[in-house]
């Protein structure tokens, strides 16, 4: 998640412009989205957004109780509320909007043979804040050598949760370097990073 801006912008998502910030709703896929207590630094770090940021936005959470916290020794760890109200859907609309990120990087991340995976195309676009309609579905491209079928199968996966089709590209990383009508378009529009570095500087 390096590659994501860190920083919590002001302006609010394309996709779900309900919330205040990119960062508010990206901060909070990763808090409500994850079965997991995180500490401040681990939702930063997830999230791609700055400490301080995400330390004030984490503090006004917790004050809506959607968050609630438990002190581990020095560290606190933070998780959603399981008896707000607002949680619930809280979760629905992230995991149409900002979700697919987290919940891909998820699934991804138990397959061998992945060394970067990240969104391309319209669904990408609105994550950046570039206008347009919204996006019936999601591209997201491979680099590397997976099982395919283990691939295509978590995609499956992710798209029965988020309900817009995901459709994966996979290459290897000599494939994509080549030079080709596609790969100038992917490469020359906006990205959002899933798992690993861009393949190209």
């Amino acid at each position: 998640m390096d590659n994501i801006l860190r920083y919590m912008r002001t302006v609010a998502p394309l996709l779900a412009p309900i919330f205040r910030s990119d960062g508010q709703a990206r901060l909070l896929s990763v808090a409500l989205l994850y079965d997991d207590e995180l500490s401040v630094t681990e939702l930063a770090s997830r999230a791609g957004a700055a400490y301080p940021s995400v330390h004030r936005e984490v503090a006004r959470l917790l004050d809506a109780g959607i968050l609630v916290e438990r002190h581990a020794g020095r560290t606190r760890m933070i998780r959603a509320n399981p008896d707000s109200p607002l949680v619930p859907p809280l979760r629905d609309i992230l995991l149409i909007s900002t979700g697919p990120v987290v919940l891909l990087a998820e699934e991804f991340g138990r397959i061998a043979g992945i060394e970067s995976a990240f969104l391309y195309g319209s669904f990408a676009a609105r994550m950046r804040g570039h206008e347009g309609l919204s996006p019936n579905d999601i591209d997201v491209m491979i680099i590397g050598a997976p099982d395919p079928d283990l691939v295509y199968q978590a995609c499956d996966r992710v798209e029965a949760v988020v309900r817009r089709p995901v459709n994966a590209t996979m290459l290897t990383p000599a494939e994509a370097q080549a030079q080709s009508g596609f790969l100038t378009s992917v490469r020359s529009g906006p990205i959002v990073p899933v798992l690993g570095e861009s393949p190209w500087p």
